[in-house]
Formats: structure tokens, sequence, C-alpha cells
């Protein structure tokens, strides 16, 4: 663990990818739902197919407040079609009155739509992100700041809340980040909780007995990174998913900063005027990804919905479905 902690944070816990089943590659022999040469780890859209299906449920929820259970499906030829455009959605037990009007994306198991569970976990997880930022911004600031400056000994009497607030931010992310493969999340959410508890410890058994805050206990003993790195570790596993996904500079940057400076600091073989520089790109660069979040459209945050829906069925529903596309694709076909 502390070797994936310190050494391969930004890659270890994310180097395996999810089989998902490939419609234009099924064989009448293919019962297992996890037989397929292509797979995504990151929550990026597949391009539309020919044959898909309606995830009925999902599409008639659409503007009554949230999906309904997964209990039936419909299928259809060409539903590619109507991908990314604006249809006439009618809550269940409603009249032909009261529509609403909402988008449609092309998933790889069919079309799925934004409900308003999905805008407010979203804006949740963007803003865990922004709550971490903001606290190691302004705890870090005081490697920048006088000492003699009044501001600066503020920060330093609350270096503990910050370090707790962008922890807890960094958590709430971690708990809501859509990631395909579940053991990846698993992981980054056990790397979080370990670095969490590795830091309690420490600040209720080495720093609070000699009256150190744990920041400035770490800063004095560098092999305290072991017990604190995992909680870094975590959130280089999220900007490296983030810089993957969507192409963001900063991101990609950040996945190399962060271990940089622990390792750096861990080791001793980085001059303190190194490590302030590569904190300041880590500051900067923690801010521009975090604020650039919300310039992204809802749906990029939540993926394609369509695969977390078919991995929540039960593994015989799973099957009936890909014999059902199959169907539809030989008569596609025909």
């Amino acid at each position: 663990m502390g070797a994936r902690v310190l050494s391969a944070a930004a890659a270890a816990p994310l180097s395996f990818l999810p089989p998902i089943p490939n419609p234009n590659k099924l064989s009448s022999s293919s019962s297992s739902s996890s037989s397929s040469s292509s797979s995504s780890f990151c929550c990026c859209y597949c391009k539309p197919r020919s044959v898909s299906l309606t995830l009925l449920n999902r599409i008639q929820s659409c503007g009554s407040g949230g999906p309904s259970p997964l209990s039936s499906w419909s299928y259809s030829r060409g539903a590619s079609s109507i991908a990314n455009k604006s249809i006439k959605c009618q809550a269940a037990g409603e009249s032909s009155d009261t529509t609403t009007t909402t988008s449609v994306y092309q998933g790889f198991y069919g079309p799925w739509t934004v409900d308003s569970s999905d805008v407010r976990e979203v804006i949740s997880y963007r803003s865990g992100l922004v709550t971490a930022a903001a606290s190691f911004v302004i705890a870090a600031s005081t490697a920048f700041l006088p000492d003699n400056m009044s501001f600066a000994d503020l920060i330093k009497q609350n270096l503990d809340f910050f370090y707790a607030l962008g922890a807890a931010g960094l958590g709430l992310s971690l708990l809501l980040i859509h990631i395909y493969v579940t053991e990846i999340k698993r992981t980054l959410q056990a790397l979080w909780a370990l670095g969490v508890l590795g830091s309690l410890a420490t600040y209720l058994t080495l720093a609070q007995p000699t009256g150190h805050n744990l920041i400035q206990y770490v800063i004095d003993n560098p092999t305290a990174v072991w017990f604190v790195g995992p909680l870094f570790a975590s959130l280089t596993g999220l900007v490296f998913k983030e810089g993957l996904c969507y192409g963001k500079l900063e991101a990609g940057i950040l996945t190399f900063v962060i271990p940089s400076v622990l390792l750096g600091h861990l080791t001793g073989l980085m001059d303190d005027g190194v490590k302030v520089t590569l904190l300041g790109m880590w500051m900067a660069l923690f801010v521009i990804f975090a604020g650039r979040k919300f310039t992204q459209p809802i749906k990029d945050d939540i993926g394609d919905k369509s695969v977390f829906m078919f991995n929540a069925l039960p593994e015989e529903q799973k099957k009936a479905l890909i014999e059902k596309l199959e169907q539809s694709k030989v008569q596609s076909e025909s």
C-alpha cells in the first residue's frame, strides 16, 4: 500500500479497465455479460449504435423527479437518430397537457436522460472539489506569506481545521465520482479512508503531544508522509481520471506535481526552493482545475448512464438483455 501511495499514486489504482459487452460482437454462444473486447474507464460517451435499446423506465421518468426501477426494457431500431435531440417526455399518470422537454443522449446500451437527482449529484461532486481546493490553497499560502503578517498567523492557528475541511470535500467528491469500474472507485475511496485514519493517528499520537499542528509536524518529520500520503494518492487518482477523460492539461500536470512534492519531501532529495515552487504550481493548478469543472456540461460528469444502469441489473437480466440486443442486431441486418 505504501508503494502505491507514494510512487504510483497516479497510475497504479487506475490501470485496469472494465469489460463491457459489445453488441456488434455478440454471438449466440455469448451468455455472459462480461465478454467483450471493448472497454472504457472514463465517464466518456460511446458513439451511437445503429441497434440500441431504449431504457423505457428512465425515459418515462424524465421530468418526474427521478428514475424508476429497471423492471422492463424496450428495444428500437435506429434509436441513435434521437441522440442529443430534444423530445417530449410524459411522466406516468399525467395528462397529455403536462409535458417536459428534456435532452436524450445516446449511450452504449441505449438512450438516457439527465434528471434532477443527477444535477444535484454533479453539483455536489464539483462543490467538494472546490472545498478541497480552497482549503488547500488557504493552508498552503502560509508558505508564501510573511511570518509577521497577522493574516498568516490566523491561518497557522487553524491549519488543522483547513486540513480536515479539505479532506471532507475530497471525500464527498470521491463518494459521488462516476467511474465505470467499481473496483477503481472503491480503491480511491479506500486510499482516502486510509489517509484520513493515518492523519488522525499522526495528529493524536505524534503532533498534538508535541504542541504542533498536523501540517507542521509533517513538514518537520518527512517520514510522516507515509501516514498522510494515501489521502493525497486518492486526490492524484481523481485528477488523473479527470485529465484522462476530458483532456484537462491542469489535471494532467497535477498528476505529476502532487506525488513529486510528497516524494521529494519524503526522500529529502528536493530542496526547499524546488518544493515551494512546485507547491505554488499545485495551488494555481488546483484552483484552475476546480473552477473549470463548473464550465463543463452536467452530462460530462455523469458519463454514459446506460452503462451504470446495466451494471446495476442482476446477472440474469444482463444475459437476457444481451440476447435481446443480438436478436435486434440480426433483425436489423436482415
